[in-house]
């Protein structure tokens, strides 16, 4: 009775999971302690991959810790790792498909971490299943141990059955189907209570809870059966061997059920039972004993049944009653699939434990840009008042017009100007810049083109296999999985064509400022040749207007000290929000990424943001007080042309002054913008390489699996029954006949044979009579192989090879190549004797007598047997 079944593992193909993973981690992680961790610890993961799927694994426990420790594995590092990004192909064959001649077995490959999850634990409960199955189930510790692990091979299958459509999103191999794996569960399900019977057996329980615990083994085996009955794929021994548990499973509740009824003195209840024990035995032996011996068993029940006949016909006399009539026995279930909780090992620790979840890693990603968004906006409003303030000096000649009351010399901070636009490198410099833009973003946007190149010509070469093979081509089409790749492209293109109108306005701003810019590189005897002089009439020097402009031009340059310091203050702080979003997560299971992050910004910023404002408000007012000073200051002055020509210079240099610092400022960020996207794209380009790379060996995988299908199938379509073999009138007497031919059947051949649905065949020749009768003599079947039989009138159409061994035709071979079947028969052609070797072979039909519209083999003098005699 303890023939158990388990389940086949699974078979992995190799896979590289250091390249992609490294990858990631050094595009992720700066050099330093933490990537090289990372490093190291991705080459333990394909060291752990390699033990638990590259290697045939025992049938012991410790080889069931090394998949568990993968499962957990995978498990913690599902979250941490982009794996739709990374392309990394798991290639997983059928566990139940042999495979064929011509095609291998049947595989599924997906870059898919969430179908390596569901494979490796398919082979959990697999490898649980058989290690149950090894277990000695004499002793106590065998029984506890193959209980465990038909329960915990129950739980992974049931896992599976719930989780394995969303984990592919496709559909899967036959095995790990959620019609196969929940078949699967509810055997080892039945399993592990059939193990819990005979552990109650053991510890010699009360007969009324082991035939509860039989009766409740019984209903699972009949719910297994049920749902195993319309799976092909699954081992042939695998439904009669469920079929003869349920019968005995019943058979033993029904025993120790007549124990019971024998103790409570229901001497007919007892018999009862125990002859509809005895008759589920014997279904079971008669259809099933070559896959569980039922013997023991069916020894028991006949000695119980004996003694209590004995006893009730010469003692008791108590009526028998129906086997419907009994009342039925209870259930109790002792079994329960294990969940699937990780970690699974007790012994597993995560490679990657500091490493934060991708969930983490993305809000994290999205709180830094928030951030820099707040940062860019304090700065950038801090830097715009700066050049308003730079633009309304310089409109109005100030400081210059405070220093130029001689109207001669150069003023002072037109002679700094100059000097720190030579110290910068003058006008040359940003000319190089300017000219290196176009360079650089030539070089980006080829990169961009040359991925969108990659994912185009892939595409294309998928789109025409999808067209070629319709339905056979099942992956996932090119266009639905590049989306999110063609919308980054796109993105970056969006963001160059943006760089390319910055540029331009550069070149602008450049264009109209080359030519002060170029007199403030000159030397100062130059610089003031080149400046009008003006002879004032009368001296502002010392002038009450001079002092008040002087004093606020002063206030103005600390509010742009204070500025400078402030804008310091806000690039440097620190802001981490990973310690937050991982609370968050672990208490919560999701992040609430846009709030978490409001929150702390306005902590982290909220000052730096009222500072901002009150000096951008300090400006505003003192550049209104200069105004009125100045108007004043105008008034005073003497007007003439020379004076205004002198001035309008002064304004136009020390515009210059600040569109050149400008200029190199937006030059020097479009060339470090330029450098870093070329990364990025590089980046990006990498990104389509692989996954193009993965599609190419996804796409020679399943065009090796449609050649194998292809192969398998048959050579050419189903054809027409001729009409000789169909139920036609018979041919005229004196034509040629169809000989016997043998088949086979699972029916019990009759004594008198049934008339054929034909018309009756006209007179046959008595040696023709005897010959056919002895070729037609049925044969007892036996109870595992029935044996051919072939009907006495007519053939019909042939289900096999002929049987070659019956009485009255010995040595059976097949028919030569030009052997013609119409050359005698039943009915009017004398019965040809068997030819030994050496002699002539089967003659031809005459061909004069053929009433068929296929055409005849020619007569043949000399034919040798097809096979060599023995």
């Amino acid at each position: 009775m303890a023939t158990f079944i388990s389940v086949p593992l699974k078979k992995s193909s190799e896979v590289d999971l250091v390249k992609p993973l490294s990858k990631f981690v050094t595009s992720t992680y700066p050099p330093g302690e933490e990537q090289t961790e990372y490093l190291r610890a991705v080459e333990e993961l394909n060291k752990l991959r390699k033990s638990a799927l590259g290697r045939p694994l025992d049938k012991h426990e410790s080889s069931l810790e090394i998949l568990l420790r993968y499962y957990d594995q995978l498990c913690a590092i599902e979250p941490k790792f982009p794996f739709a990004e990374l392309c990394v192909t798991f290639t997983w064959k059928d566990a139940f498909d042999k495979g064929s001649l011509f095609g291998g077995s049947v595989k599924l490959a997906l870059a898919s971490v969430g179908y390596e999850k569901t494979c490796v634990l398919f082979n959990v409960g697999a490898l649980a299943s058989q290690i149950a199955s090894e277990q000695n189930l004499d002793n106590d510790e065998g029984l506890k141990t193959a209980a465990k692990f038909y329960q915990l091979a129950s739980g992974a299958f049931a896992h599976i059955k719930d989780t394995v459509l969303s984990a592919l999103n496709r559909e899967p191999t036959m095995d790990i189907s959620p019609e196969t794996v929940g078949t699967l569960s509810q055997i080892m399900l039945s399993q592990a209570q059939e193990v819990f019977v005979l552990k109650a057996t053991s510890d010699k329980m009360k007969d009324a809870i082991v035939a509860k615990l039989a009766n409740q083994a019984a209903d699972y085996y009949g719910d297994a059966f049920k749902q195993c009955q319309y799976k092909e794929n699954l081992p042939k021994e695998v439904l009669p061997v469920l079929a003869t548990k349920h019968c005995m499973m019943q058979a033993t509740a029904e025993l120790r059920q007549s124990a019971l009824a024998n103790q409570k003195k229901k001497f007919g209840e007892e018999i009862a039972r125990l002859q509809h024990a005895t008759e589920l035995v014997k279904i079971a032996a008669s259809r099933y004993d070559e896959y569980v011996n039922v013997k023991d068993l069916s020894d028991k029940i006949n000695r119980a049944l004996t003694a209590a006949k004995k006893d009730n016909d010469f003692i008791y006399h108590d009526r028998v009653p129906e086997v419907k009539d009994l009342e039925h026995i209870g259930k109790a279930s002792l079994v329960k699939a294990t969940a699937v909780q990780t970690p699974l090992s007790q012994k597993f620790s995560d490679l990657f434990e500091k490493m934060v979840p991708m969930a983490v890693q993305q809000s994290v990603s999205a709180a830094n840009s928030r951030r820099a968004d707040t940062v860019n906006r304090l700065i950038g409003s801090m830097r715009e008042a700066t050049n308003l303030c730079n633009g309304v000096l310089a409109s109005l000649n100030l400081p210059a017009a405070l220093e130029d009351l001689s109207g001669e010399a150069v003023p002072q901070s037109i002679l700094e100007k100059s000097r720190a636009v030579v110290q910068q490198g003058g006008l040359q410099s940003i000319e190089q810049l300017i000219k290196d833009l176009p360079e650089l973003l030539q070089r980006n946007r080829e990169i961009l083109d040359e991925s969108f190149k990659m994912l185009d010509d892939e595409e294309a070469t998928d789109n025409e296999l999808r067209a070629k093979f319709n339905q056979r081509w099942n992956r996932t089409p090119s266009g639905d999985l590049y989306k999110p790749l063609r919308a980054e492209g796109n993105n970056f293109r969006n963001v160059l064509d943006k760089a390319v109108q910055a540029d331009q306005v550069v070149k602008e701003r450049y264009t109209a400022h080359c030519e002060m810019i170029a007199l403030l590189c000159k030397p100062e005897n130059e610089l003031s040749a080149a400046i009008p002089s003006a002879n004032p009439a009368k001296t502002l020097q010392g002038s009450e207007v001079v002092n008040v402009l002087r004093a606020q031009l002063a206030q103005l340059d600390e509010v742009k000290r204070e500025r400078e310091v402030l804008e310091g203050e806000v690039k440097s702080v620190t802001f981490d929000m990973t310690t937050k979003f991982l609370t968050a997560l672990a208490q919560d299971g999701a992040i609430n990424e846009e709030a978490l992050t409001a929150s702390e910004l306005e902590t982290r910023y909220g000052s730096h943001t009222q500072r901002v404002q009150q000096n951008l408000r300090r400006q505003e007012e003192l550049l209104s007080q200069i105004q009125v000073s100045h108007q004043e200051f105008s008034a005073l002055k003497q007007s003439n042309s020379e004076a205004n020509n002198r001035e309008e210079v002064l304004k136009k240099l020390a515009s210059a002054h600040d569109s050149y610092i400008e200029i190199s400022s937006n030059t020097k960020e479009g060339t470090k913008f330029y450098n870093d996207l070329t990364e990025i794209l590089l980046k990006f380009q990498n990104k389509c390489s692989d996954i193009v790379f993965a599609r190419k060996t996804e796409r020679d995988e399943l065009l090796k699996e449609l050649q194998q299908s292809i192969a398998r199938e048959p050579s050419a379509p189903s054809f027409n029954v001729p009409s000789y073999q169909s139920n036609t009138p018979a041919p005229a007497s004196g034509g040629p006949t169809p000989a016997p031919r043998t088949v086979f059947t699972q029916q019990q051949p009759q004594a008198k044979p049934q008339p054929p649905a034909r018309p009756p065949p006209p007179n046959v020749p008595p040696q023709a009579a005897s010959a056919s009768a002895q070729i037609s003599t049925p044969v007892a079947p036996s109870s595992t192989n029935p044996p051919p039989v072939a009907p006495p009138t007519g053939p019909s159409q042939a289900q096999g090879p002929p049987y070659p061994t019956y009485q009255g035709y010995p040595g059976y071979y097949q028919m030569p190549v030009n052997y013609n079947p119409y050359a005698y028969g039943q009915f009017n052609m004398p019965y040809m004797p068997y030819q030994a070797q050496g002699q002539a072979g089967y003659p031809g039909g005459p061909p004069a007598q053929q009433p068929y519209p296929y055409p005849q083999q020619p007569p043949q003098q000399q034919q040798q047997p097809y096979y060599p005699q023995q």
